[in-house]
């Protein structure tokens, strides 16, 4: 060692590395980069890895959750909540710890989210193999079961020497902050390894402040963008995800407002324009409004920003015309090129403002403008009705549940749902208000719509409530989910009541899985193995339920159990959000709800419908049509 130098761990190199990290967030304000740690210790990480956490537990915080996977997709909420710009850690022990973080990985891939996995691993020397968790592969003795990772990382590494950091921590920030390549990292940590000593360069300990980079798109496909616009007569902007993360909202808006274009929004990019605002024709896709969707289906040039129009945006390629141009603005290549679209690559923010420019005094006729608060309006009054009429049981409908938390809600709070028939719901019936101030992108939901991992719900809301505890101290976070999610995972109402962060969660209980029922049922196949009633086994109970609001109370939860109608569950609600602030822990709201009433945007899915059954000529006809449309657009 040298006065250039530093002998520690691995373990303890890599924790000093991470309190090193600073992050900008959009208003400039600094924060750390790794905001904390999510930790379940076993012999894969209790020593080497767990010591060193220790150590900074007051500079770098560890909260211990009850599953590594609900630890996990906590953390890939929080990176959603802080909009990319923080990042929390999650570590296991070897073997089947490690491999129930595969799936939160699978989540933060496919919703582009980064968060830093830490699994423990069996030892490189090898000599006590095979040790407790381990898995043998007969072929090849190098792999283990964090191999498993590789299919939903965007950097997986497995660190057999200590001085490999030296050259892979760098690749884990840039994966980290990068809008392009923003994703889940693996570094797999075998347990001896952890707790090697090297000498390591004390220059990779400075303090470093990442601040994502905005590259500006290509001037030739900017001007190639615009020529489409200005020929446009029926142009629709889409706002998604990247719009959040790049801080653009204000942007998109000015530039629909200059020239007149109607702008509707995929569930990632969802809240960031009022709900009354004129020009905003609604949320698009199958879960989405027949406002948004009759736009898209009339325009005849889509601005799809920030978005890697997933099959639920674009109704399985079905929801667009025809004769439809499409450009792509994504920071992203990769989705840039999708469908023989005009790409214009580069930051969603610094792109339309290059576009704003290049298209000059150009506007949209004022007639096609108008359509947007048109249509909104006639959906707006059709999810009114939803909101006002019982369900034919007299039970709550999902409508009607989220009526009241959208009621509620003020631009500080902020919703959470993933799965199920929730999704539908809050997507499709929102009502955003004036987006917040504060050092955010003003988005006020995380509709996890990506994966739609279940489960998600509540370690989500405790993700979120952490990583807004500091810039919305006043707010909120609410979670919607089912039962069939609070039965997948609830384990972490626990952590988060132990820890203190608050957040209120309302399960809807429908009796089972209810929207697929419903998309069995409605293809023409009988119900089976969904609803409960349809897959008790041999001399079960017909009324056997679970009591949820027990099982919330017995994790430590505060509990409100709604057995009347709306405004039986208004009470509830507002008493829940008051408890959750002043106890500081979470609230439980059991609610009942019709497994049969939902909110339906007339889009088509494609899903396989086998012949027989009565949904199979509906599915050829709309898949007709999506081949047709594939084929001109190529």
């Amino acid at each position: 060692m040298n006065s250039s130098t530093v002998r520690m761990t691995t373990a303890q190199a890599l924790v000093r590395w991470m309190t090193a990290q600073r992050s900008e967030l959009l208003d400039g304000t600094e924060v750390p980069l790794f905001a904390g740690v999510f930790g379940i210790f076993g012999h894969g990480n209790v020593l080497g890895l767990g010591s060193a956490l220790h150590a900074v537990r007051d500079e770098l915080p560890t909260w211990r959750g009850q599953s590594e996977e609900g630890m996990a997709l906590a953390a890939v909420a929080l990176a959603r909540a802080t909009d990319r710009r923080q990042v929390m850690v999650a570590t296991s022990s070897v073997g089947p710890g490690a491999l129930n973080m595969v799936t939160a990985a699978g989540t933060a891939h496919a919703n582009r989210l980064p968060v830093l996995l830490l699994p423990g691993d069996t030892f490189t020397g090898r000599a006590p193999d095979p040790v407790l968790q381990q898995v043998e592969h007969y072929g090849d003795p190098s792999t283990s079961v964090n191999d498993a990772f590789r299919a939903v990382s965007r950097y997986f590494d497995r660190i057999t020497r200590p001085e490999q950091l030296i050259a892979t921590l760098p690749q884990v920030a840039r994966v980290l902050t990068d809008p392009a390549d923003a994703g889940p990292v693996v570094l797999a940590l075998p347990q001896d390894v952890q707790a090697e000593e090297f000498d390591f360069p004390l220059a990779m300990f400075a303090t470093r402040r990442h601040r994502p980079p905005r590259p500006r798109p290509d001037a030739d496909d900017v001007a190639a963008a615009a020529r489409r616009l200005l020929a446009a007569e029926r142009p629709l902007l889409v706002a998604g995800g990247g719009v959040r993360y790049s801080g653009a909202g204000r942007t998109l808006v000015e530039l629909a407002e200059r020239h007149g274009v109607p702008v509707v929004d995929t569930p990632a990019g969802r809240t960031l324009l009022p709900h009354d605002h004129p020009l905003y024709g609604g949320p698009l896709g199958i879960i989405g409004s027949a406002s948004a969707n009759t736009l898209a289906g009339e325009a005849d040039v889509v601005v799809a920003v920030g978005t890697r129009l997933q099959d639920f945006t674009t109704a399985s390629w079905t929801v667009f015309a025809d004769e439809v141009s499409v450009i792509h603005v994504n920071a992203a290549r990769f989705d840039a090129v999708k469908h023989g679209g005009q790409g214009v690559v580069g930051d969603a923010r610094a792109a339309l403002a290059d576009l704003e420019v290049a298209l000059g005094d150009w506007r949209v006729d004022p007639a096609w403008s108008a359509r947007a608060a048109t249509e909104r309006a006639g959906w707006d009054e059709h999810v009114d009705r939803l909101r006002s009429g019982a369900a034919p049981d007299g039970s709550l409908t999902y409508a009607q549940v989220v009526g009241v938390v959208n009621d509620l809600s003020g631009p500080e709070d902020y919703v959470v749902a993933s799965s199920g028939g929730v999704p539908g719901e809050l997507h499709g019936g929102w009502r955003s208000g004036v987006p917040t101030s504060r050092p955010t992108s003003g988005s006020t939901m995380d509709l996890e719509y990506g994966f739609s991992c279940m489960g998600y719900e509540v370690a989500g809301a405790w993700g979120a409530a952490i990583g807004r505890a500091t810039t919305h101290p006043d707010g909120v976070v609410t979670s919607l989910l089912g039962d069939g999610s609070y039965l997948m995972l609830n384990s972490e109402l626990y952590s988060a009541a132990f820890a203190g962060h608050p957040f209120v969660a309302v399960v809807c209980d429908n009796g089972g899985y209810a929207v697929i029922h419903r998309l069995q049922v409605g293809q023409g196949a009988e119900g089976f193995n969904n609803l409960l009633a349809d897959c008790a086994g041999p001399g079960a109970a017909d009324d056997l339920r679970v009591d949820f609001a027990a099982h919330a109370r017995a994790l430590g939860c505060h509990v409100e159990d709604v057995h009347g109608g709306v405004e039986e569950l208004r009470t509830a609600y507002e008493r829940a959000r008051k408890t959750a602030r002043t106890e500081r822990r979470p609230v439980v709201v059991v609610c009942r709800t019709d497994p049969s009433s939902w909110t339906e945007s007339g889009a088509w899915w494609e899903v396989g419908v086998p012949a027989g059954l009565s949904g199979r000529a509906g599915y050829e006809e709309a898949k007709t049509r999506q081949l047709r449309w594939l084929a001109e657009t190529r």
